[in-house]
């Protein structure tokens, strides 16, 4: 049974829609409303408050935490300043990746990770010769993100010292309305936001301090279906929908590389090794079999299918998560993992795998879609990801 997140006694209370999610073992809130149009609004228009405490937290610390990180992670760690966060992956010693996540690096022998799935044994297992302690912390901090335009102008006033001047993917210790607090500057939306991390004990008295604040600025809380929406916009990856783990795929082809989902940009082999560096290494070298890429899906052929059958055109509200066959001609070339019709691009997108043969931008391909129970193809092209990057993200 899930267990209620230290901010359920206020989320509880604003579900009137009672649609709940098991995240890592707690209950997370899918929306708060039917539909959650308020929502989606809210993260691109005003500002969204969600509870994202489920993410799973590592506490890593020790004269050699720089060291170990640098050593399963495809980044150098060592170069992260204090008071910076950085994005990146880990991967097996094949180079096929395990999880993906956040690193924030608090003091020169602390640091904090962030996973989609739990990774404190992989994390222990790889620890040995290293001077650290790794000690998961997912069951004693809160974490709330406040996502959206308004953000900066509901939380700064609250913070001492103020959190205006925070860079893109900084991070500070202050005090919102005199409680503890720890403030990012990220988030799964794609927007200008901040992630709010503080001590269970000051989880209800951080969320009134600033779902008060923002009511002038037009907050709401929000759940993950509105989420989902934002971070396919923003052409951010899904473990356990655009890419799995590597340590519960059945079958090699359902493994990754880095370069193959999108995050060869974050490998760096210019270093000393690490955990996969030697596959990365050679498959850079010889180049990735695969690629993600944005699709955008034609609008007007989409209509047209439906118009043979003397239906309207038709594309679900939700984010799908359904893997479907991407085209060249007659020849399959990869399959879609993610999609949603974009409320605020109007325009129908998609995140697929495709063979790196098909992968540059402008490629016109072809995407399944079953119309009145046949199979039927669309026209796609493949586009440049992110779909939605507004300047205010980091700025």
């Amino acid at each position: 049974m899930p267990l209620p997140t230290p901010f359920h006694p206020r989320t509880s209370k604003l579900c009137t829609s009672l649609l709940y999610k098991d995240w890592g073992g707690y209950y997370a809130v899918c929306a708060y409303g039917t539909p959650f149009d308020r929502e989606y609004q809210a993260f691109r228009q005003t500002a969204g408050l969600i509870d994202v405490t489920p993410l799973m937290k590592y506490e890593v610390t020790g004269a050699d935490a720089g060291r170990f990180l640098s050593h399963v992670m495809v980044r150098n760690i060592v170069k992260l300043k204090t008071g910076r966060v950085t994005y990146c992956c880990w991967c097996d010693g094949k180079g096929k990746v395990l999880d993906d996540g956040t690193v924030t690096r608090w003091a020169e022998d602390h640091f904090r990770v962030t996973s989609n799935s739990p990774a404190l044994r992989w994390f222990q297992n790889a620890a040995r010769g290293f001077d650290v302690t790794i000690e998961e912390s997912t069951d004693r901090i809160a974490v709330l993100a406040l996502q959206g335009p308004s953000a900066r102008k509901i939380l700064a006033p609250l913070t001492d010292p103020d959190i205006g001047s925070l860079r893109y993917f900084g991070a500070m210790k202050t005090k919102v309305c005199g409680i503890p607090v720890e403030v990012t500057r990220t988030g799964y939306t794609g927007d200008l936001g901040y992630e709010i991390w503080t001590k269970n004990d000051h989880a209800l008295a951080l969320y009134d301090a600033i779902f008060s604040a923002g009511k002038i600025h037009g907050i709401e809380p929000c759940g993950l279906d509105a989420m989902d929406v934002t971070r396919i916009e923003a052409g951010f990856i899904l473990h356990g929908i655009d890419y799995f783990s590597a340590k519960s795929c059945l079958l090699e082809s359902q493994k990754s590389t880095p370069f193959e989902i999108g995050l060869g940009w974050s490998v760096q082999l210019g270093r000393e090794p690490f955990i996969g560096s030697a596959a990365l290494r050679a498959e850079k070298k010889r180049g990735a079999a695969r690629a993600l890429v944005g699709l955008e899906i034609d609008w007007d052929d989409l209509e047209r299918l439906f118009d043979e059958e003397g239906l309207p055109p038709s594309v679900p509200c939700h984010g799908w998560r359904d893997p479907i066959p991407v085209y060249s001609g007659d020849v399959q070339v990869g399959r879609a993992t993610s999609g949603v019709w974009s409320p605020i691009l109007k325009k129908n997108l998609a995140l697929a795998t495709v063979e790196s043969a098909f992968a540059a931008t402008g490629t016109p391909l072809l995407i399944e879609q079953t119309i009145e129970f046949a199979r039927r193809k669309v026209r796609a092209v493949v586009v440049k990801k992110p779909f939605f990057d507004p300047e205010r993200k980091r700025s």
